[in-house]
């Protein structure tokens, strides 16, 4: 590439990097000014900003033992149920041992109320049979892709008692007179609140093989619910999307999608078949946590496939709610809140201050070395420093916003060894150039000739570093994470800053009188020295003193190979003969 291109490269390059930082700046701006909970200060995480902190005992039958292994896999549901509302470096732990363990949750900030929901929401999710309501539903399930537009039959009428015994889950002979006069006797409140303290104990466990009588969450739906046919632990997985047309078109009604296991999969197309010729409300199926329902939608279809779909009233926030639910609504044992309250940080502001300022000293001690190895060069240095940290900045301020993000003292710990990741990058780029000014080439052919076979170390360099960070981030939790988080996100962005800032800039500079020209000041005059020509020869400028001329006359020797020195050795000695 000629001279002119070189330089229309790299101006294009340090533009397009400027237009994604004022892209960056532009879109927070535009979020914060449109309400849309963004801003650019970075949220903090339970370590430096305190939040909520909720307590979960376990609930287990009179004589019942808390089995080995049980609070751990809760921990992991409870953990990946947080997780999947977005909400970051949270701290879910145990405590005590025994019958008396408990899960305590600690969540940075204020969580909103469907996070708060999706963990109290701690019993066993569960599949039964509808028998009666006092509403008609509003959803429908298909399988395959395929589902209906639900009906809107009047609600169940009261029910006839029978003592006979039931053949199916669906049968009416499993409400008996006790039954009936509980579903008579039930009134749904409107406060989710004050609808536990009605009817249902704090963490109390329902009976799998006998009738439910219960109410929706919303305390609007009261239901007579037959038997347990499927455990929620059958469900390998629950997604919210837009619906389709056949054609592909979108349309707007969202859905949630059900897979399940093999085991799952029959026993779901058992409960479909019998249930999909029946009338409502007995063509119904209700899903249960904690005893409450959350969706009872109507069989549209025989689903043999293992893959269902739930459409109806939903929008994209609803949708993806009852999908986290679920899809992490199965523990092993029922919870019931002991305690939730408000939290101080355990580190606290000081701590951040104290890690930023550490950070600062870093980022100057760079600088200082830079200043006193490189001179005017250090501009670069500096430049480069100054682009990660504002690029940095700016997406881990996006990423508050978009993913929940929190940044914690780890996370900083991320970022201040981000300061030596790129240091690390533009030094090796420098010495490369460098060492081709060496071997007597010109500035600008050492510049892309040093960039060439700098960027392979760069790129290796970065790797490791990616590999780490995602080795960390995928076998650890907590902090760890935190940690390596940044640490790859500040890796990635070196690489673009290397690529969009340092060697564009250096190309300019190296057409600039000043840096071309080899000045004391400018980092790149190497040249007044010594320059090794191989086979044993060298040469040395006339401008420099005797002394220097002669150190680097030394240095020059010592660059010489094996074979090169002996050649010199027996040339001398054909002189001395």
């Amino acid at each position: 590439m000629s001279s002119n291109g070189l330089v229309k490269a790299s101006r294009k390059r340090l533009i397009n990097l400027f237009f994604v930082l004022i892209a960056l700046v532009g879109v927070i701006a535009w979020a914060e000014n449109t309400g849309r909970n963004a801003s650019f200060a970075p949220q903090l995480a339970l370590d430096l900003q305190g939040g909520t902190e909720i307590i979960l005992a376990p609930s287990l039958a009179d004589g019942a033992v808390l089995q080995e292994g049980q609070l751990e896999q809760a921990v992991e549901i409870i953990r990946q149920r947080v997780d999947a509302t977005g909400v970051s470096e949270s701290s879910i732990q145990t405590q005590g041992s025994g019958n008396n363990a408990a899960i305590v949750v600690s969540i940075p900030g204020t969580p909103d109320e469907s996070t708060l929901k999706l963990i109290k929401a701690s019993a066993l999710l569960e599949f039964r049979p509808v028998l009666a309501t006092s509403m008609a539903t509003n959803s429908a399930v298909g399988g395959d892709g395929s589902s209906a537009t639900p009906s809107a039959p009047p609600a169940s009428a009261p029910i006839a008692t029978s003592s006979a015994k039931p053949s199916s889950g669906s049968d009416l002979n499993w409400v008996s007179k006790e039954i009936q006069a509980e579903y008579d006797a039930l009134i749904c409140r409107s406060s989710a609140d004050s609808l536990a303290a009605d009817f249902r104990e704090p963490g109390q466990v329902d009976d799998p093989t006998v009738p439910l009588v219960t109410c929706d969450r919303e305390g609007v739906i009261k239901y007579i619910l037959g038997p347990v046919e499927i455990s929620g632990s059958r469900i390998e997985d629950a997604s919210a999307a837009a619906r389709t047309t056949n054609t592909g078109a979108v349309l707007n009604e969202w859905a949630v999608s059900l897979d399940f296991d093999t085991e799952g999969t029959k026993e779901f197309a058992a409960v479909t078949k019998r249930l999909y010729p029946l009338t409502e409300p007995l063509n119904q199926f209700a899903v249960t946590i904690d005893g409450y329902v959350i969706t009872a939608p109507s069989t549209n279809a025989v689903i043999t496939s293992g893959q269902a779909e739930i459409t109806g009233s939903f929008d994209q926030t609803s949708s993806k709610e009852l999908a986290d639910q679920l899809k992490y609504g199965s523990l092993p044992i029922g919870f019931e809140v002991q305690s939730q309250s408000n939290i101080s940080a355990t580190l606290g502001t000081s701590q951040l201050y104290n890690g930023l300022l550490a950070g600062l000293i870093g980022l100057i001690l760079v600088v200082i070395y830079s200043l006193f190895q490189y001179r005017a060069l250090a501009l670069v240095t500096i430049g480069s420093l100054i682009v990660a940290a504002v690029l940095t900045y700016l997406v881990i301020a996006v990423l508050s916003w978009r993913q929940g993000y929190r940044l914690s003292l780890s996370g900083v710990a991320g970022l201040i060894v981000a300061i030596g990741v790129t240091a690390d990058s533009f030094i090796v780029y420098f010495e490369r150039v460098r060492d081709e000014l060496r071997e007597g080439r010109p500035l600008t052919s050492a510049v892309e000739t040093g960039w060439l076979r700098a960027r392979r170390t760069i790129l290796v360099s970065d790797a490791v570093n990616l590999l780490a960070a995602g080795t960390l981030y995928v076998l650890t939790v907590g902090n760890v994470r935190g940690f390596a988080f940044t640490l790859g996100l500040t890796t990635l962005i070196d690489l673009a800053v290397v690529w969009l800032f340092t060697h564009p800039l250096l190309q300019l500079l190296a057409h600039t009188k000043f840096f071309s020209s080899g000045h004391k000041w400018s980092g790149f005059d190497v040249q007044s020295a010594a320059v090794y020509r191989g086979r044993g020869e060298f040469k040395v400028s006339a401008l420099v003193s005797e002394g220097k001329a002669k150190k680097a006359s030394g240095e020059a020797i010592r660059r010489q190979t094996l074979a090169e020195r002996k050649a010199a050795n027996a040339t001398n000695q054909k002189e001395v003969d």
